[in-house]
């Protein structure tokens, strides 16, 4: 049976890489955007040119109070797309920078951070359990500034700090169901991410490289291919890990 897999935050970026690899690795996506209906569209059109089958649907991860009507719209969608009542992967991406050092940081930047990045990941995956198949996999996106300390990014590295410690009580209270859950921890990646500052500052980017071991910043097809070869059975017996992929950023 094919197996299928939410990506949140899909319509761009990583999520967007994530989604086509998946599909590039003969499987079916449902994708998930905040506000980007035609670029989510655009990555549909793009999974089923390969032969796949792709829903988008729009969901605001900040948002619990939305995500009871989220889970209704999802088992439609795979009643309707795949006539089928569980899914299989969860890949929870969606997320957004926001750059402030402690001493300058607001509290509202704090707790959109926090409603995104921590509370949402906790309360999509709690609503989404009765929809994931036994055996399937969960796949918590961190960032490799958990264990490099670049000033300004202190609430947003703590927040993925927090996901990285979920993720292990989630592998341990979902293994019974033979769930596994795993983080993936990216390094500094040329996306549009916080401004798209890694990509489109020249002095950015060569720092980084400079800082990193194989000599370059990171694209998003590095991350991509490999959160899909994480979600193949090869890996069955990865759980409750912290995978950075970073090229040996910072070492």
């Amino acid at each position: 049976m094919t197996k299928i897999t939410l990506v949140t935050g899909a319509s761009r970026g990583l999520g967007r890489n994530t989604a086509l690899n998946i599909a590039r690795h003969g499987g079916d996506v449902v994708l998930t955007y905040q506000s980007r209906s035609e670029d989510a569209q655009a990555v549909v059109s793009e999974i089923q040119r390969m032969g796949r089958k792709a829903v988008a649907l729009q969901l605001d991860t900040g948002k619990i109070a939305g995500l009871a009507n989220f889970a209704g719209r999802l088992r439609t969608a795979l009643r309707e797309t795949w006539s089928r009542e569980t899914f299989d992967h969860l890949v929870n991406n969606a997320g957004h920078g926001d750059y402030a050092l402690i001493s300058d940081t607001t509290e509202a930047q704090f707790d959109g951070l926090v409603d995104v990045h921590f509370k949402g990941v906790f309360f999509i995956t709690q609503a989404l359990l009765p929809l994931i198949a036994d055996g399937g996999r969960i796949v918590n996106l961190s960032s490799g500034l958990t264990r490099m300390c670049l000033p300004g990014y202190a609430a947003y590295a703590a927040m993925k700090g927090a996901v990285e410690v979920m993720t292990m009580y989630m592998a341990k209270e979902l293994g019974s169901r033979r769930i596994t859950v795993n983080t993936v921890a990216p390094g500094a990646i040329e996306t549009d991410f916080g401004g798209g500052a890694v990509r489109d500052n020249p002095d950015i980017n060569k720092t980084i490289a400079g800082m990193t071991a194989l000599g370059r910043v990171g694209l998003p097809d590095d991350i991509g291919p490999m959160i899909a070869s994480l979600l193949s059975e090869d890996n069955r017996w990865v759980n409750a890990q912290r995978i950075e992929v970073s090229g040996g950023q910072g070492l």
